[in-house]
């Protein structure tokens, strides 16, 4: 296969019985998944097994121009082996990586999980997540501190530029003048700090719960030997947003909560930088001004979170993170 074919559901039949992931008259189904922009996704059901075929696309799905490295496949690749014998229970086995085509294959969690943003945009608001999601994430980061020669591995910065610091960093500071020192400033301790692993896209929309509350952390594309306060904010400022779309105390006092409890399993484990407020903010406000908005915020509701995020960066205000719940209801 040329590395730029890009597989839709019938091309993906001949190229999974060259590649011996099924046989010729093998009985299998193959089904288009979306709500990815930067994947091709498609789930391969045969009676013995369920995967999930991921091939990175050249360029995201987005309103904005987005390129990205088609080889961030390889990296996820990469990272679902460590991952998965670290925790097991939470990140799928790698079964199949192809290099040149930029296609991996992992094993698929239970259908009958739902997407945490989506469980948090109805309303359903599982504080034992959040823990999990605290003491896994923290138990990453120390595992990368202490594990060097595994951070040899990842020791690639390309992937995150495209991804995260040049979206979420640089162009909000392009259209935010009076924010390009206090920007530019965070681009440079995340620039300077190669201390761990990082997941890089530590967000609701990657992780799935079971109805028995079970967790499932996935999309590893953006590892990379980082800062760990970046997936600390990225997670964050997801509540912060969610806190500002809904109304009643009940909820916001609930999204509040979360946030508390993720930190404070967090903090059990590995320390947060001083810096993570910051962060949080500005991150939240990209998905109100970045290349990849959010689409459940009214404009009353962008306004709002604009506001108080430009202020914590302009004044580069020392609160702590869970302060801006407190903020964001004044």
């Amino acid at each position: 296969m040329k590395s730029l074919e890009l597989l839709d559901e019938v091309s993906v039949i001949p190229y999974l019985i060259e590649h011996g992931i099924v046989e010729k008259d093998q009985e299998f189904s193959i089904e288009v998944l979306t709500g990815g922009v930067s994947n091709t996704v498609m789930a391969i059901t045969t009676r013995e097994a369920k995967w999930v075929l991921k091939q990175a696309l050249p360029a995201l799905k987005v309103a904005e121009k987005w390129e990205a490295d088609q080889r961030r496949a390889v990296v996820e690749a990469d990272a679902l082996e460590l991952f998965h014998k670290l925790s097991p229970n939470q990140v799928p086995k790698l079964v199949f990586i192809d290099p040149v085509g930029f296609v991996l294959i992992m094993e698929r969690a239970p259908t009958d999980c739902s997407l945490w943003k989506t469980d948090l945009l109805s309303g359903v608001y599982n504080v034992d997540v959040a823990r999990t999601l605290g003491r896994t994430l923290a138990t990453w980061h120390r595992f990368g501190e202490d594990n060097p020669l595994q951070r040899i591995r990842f020791k690639e910065h390309v992937l995150f530029d495209q991804l995260r610091v040049d979206p979420f960093y640089r162009f909000v500071a392009n259209r935010n003048p009076l924010l390009r020192e206090s920007i530019g400033q965070l681009i440079a301790e995340l620039e300077s700090d190669h201390s761990t692993l990082v997941h890089g896209d530590f967000s609701p929309k990657n992780i799935l719960v079971s109805p028995l509350g079970q967790v499932y952390i996935l999309d590893f594309e953006t590892l990379h030997v980082g800062n760990p306060v970046f997936d600390l904010a990225f997670l964050l400022a997801h509540l912060v947003c969610k806190f500002f779309r809904v109304e009643a105390q009940a909820d916001r006092l609930a999204l509040a909560n979360l946030a508390r409890e993720f930190v404070v399993e967090y903090e059990k484990v590995h320390s947060i930088s001083p810096s993570l407020v910051l962060h949080t903010a500005l991150i939240a406000l990209a998905r109100v001004e970045g290349k990849s908005p959010v689409n459940y915020l009214n404009p009353p509701q962008q306004a709002s979170l604009q506001l108080l995020t430009k202020s914590i960066l302009s004044e580069r205000t020392s609160i702590h993170v869970l302060d801006l719940f407190q903020l964001g209801a004044a």
